[in-house]
């Protein structure tokens, strides 16, 4: 005849809680020393009784098995840590690659190409930006035509400027050259040198 079913809550007689605790303490101490010879597991179990007293068991030394389950949590912890990483990356780079094959389809559309499976609506969209794009590059291109043309008015000014400018000094050399003429003549009318000029 087997034991019936024990409903798991708190036993609240103190002296059966005691009793109950000490049996399957032992009954757990015991599984233990069992599971790590049959297993040849490196087994620690460490149990504190409601007063505080510590009871333990160790395959090996307690304090590696400890070091050890510690170490192995730190590995799982930064384990876990590198693969959520890896997992943002992952997310992110798909991300990029949906955003560069639409951006790919767009630029292919703005060139006139794959049109066959866009709707009445995504066209007339599609022709309005073209629309828009085109009177942003026609304006772009007048602002820097009237900048061109501003240019080379200016550097027509300067031109005219400098050609006046020169013009005068050439007609202050030929009158210069024009008086030592009429100065050498009227020295001395035998010599004088006419330059043709």
């Amino acid at each position: 005849m087997g034991r019936g079913k024990v409903e798991l809550k708190r036993i609240e007689n103190p002296s059966s809680r005691q009793a109950t605790f000490s049996k399957r303490r032992n009954g757990l101490l015991k599984k233990a020393y069992e599971l790590s010879i049959l297993c040849d597991a490196e087994v620690a179990l460490l149990v504190f009784s409601p007063s505080g007293k510590a009871y333990h068991f160790s395959s090996h030394e307690m304090d590696r098995t400890i070091a050890r389950y510690r170490s192995e949590v730190r590995l799982n912890s930064q384990s876990n840590q590198g693969l959520r990483t890896m997992e943002i990356w992952r997310t992110e780079m798909e991300e990029l690659k949906r955003t560069i094959e639409t951006l790919e389809a767009k630029q292919k559309h703005f060139a006139g190409e794959d049109l066959s499976m866009l709707s009445m609506k995504e066209l007339q969209k599609l022709e309005r930006q073209m629309r828009t794009g085109v009177e942003r590059v026609r304006s772009k291109k007048r602002c820097i035509l009237s900048e061109h043309i501003n240019s080379m008015k200016k550097k027509q000014r300067t031109l005219q400027e400098e050609n006046v400018h020169l013009q005068k000094r050439l007609h202050e050399l030929h009158e210069g050259r024009r008086q030592i003429m009429e100065a050498q003549e009227y020295r001395d009318p035998a010599l004088s040198i006419h330059f043709t000029g």
